[in-house]
């Protein structure tokens, strides 16, 4: 998922992934920007360095890191929890102090994004739409239908996404946009 600065829509400012090491790399490289590595998939990592017993508390205990109101909160936290879990929960606290810089960067967003960008949930669900509406035909007659079908589910969504459940609005994802122009010379030499 990405999310463009609404003055100009080709200025990437967050990509919200699963863990992928290119993408990170290549974000971090071509656009400059930062990745956030979606939340509910670090959990399921997070919770398979950890016995089926532990697997409450630690997801309490992460939760807490992410109910935090400010990002610098939030680390601290973190930085408690690595401590706890060290002695008895090793792999977790090695993937915790791996994974900080690309689990937290969707809270230095305005509070009210938090919901949409920290994982890649509404981009899935999206998908599964799209996999039910196509799996129903089954067999297109060509190209252009399958592009017609999946088009239209699309718009749908944008409408649906724009209107219905309009948790970012235009005023606050401008705040944090860079608003300066871009340098075609510069992206062209990266």
């Amino acid at each position: 998922m990405v999310l463009s600065s609404p003055r100009r829509p080709s200025r990437t400012i967050l990509i919200i992934a699963n863990y992928h090491k290119g993408l990170k790399a290549a974000a971090a490289k071509v656009l400059g920007v930062t990745v956030q590595r979606c939340r509910a998939h670090f959990m399921r990592n997070a919770l398979a360095c950890v016995g089926k017993m532990d697997r409450p508390i630690v997801t309490a205990a992460l939760r807490t890191a992410f109910d935090q109101d400010t990002l610098t909160t939030s680390k601290e936290h973190w930085a408690k929890l690595i401590d706890a879990f060290g002695p008895r929960h090793s792999k977790l606290a090695e993937l915790m102090r791996r994974a900080e810089d690309e689990v937290l960067p969707y809270k230095s967003f305005p509070k009210e994004h938090w919901a949409r960008i920290h994982s890649t949930n509404p981009l899935e669900r999206l998908n599964k739409k799209i996999k039910r509406r196509t799996n129903v035909v089954g067999i297109f007659p060509d190209e252009a239908a399958v592009t017609r079908l999946v088009g239209a589910l699309m718009l749908e969504q944008n409408d649906e996404w724009a209107i219905t459940r309009c948790n970012m609005t235009l005023e606050t994802v401008t705040a944090i946009c860079d608003t300066a122009p871009m340098d075609p010379a510069k992206i062209a030499a990266l």
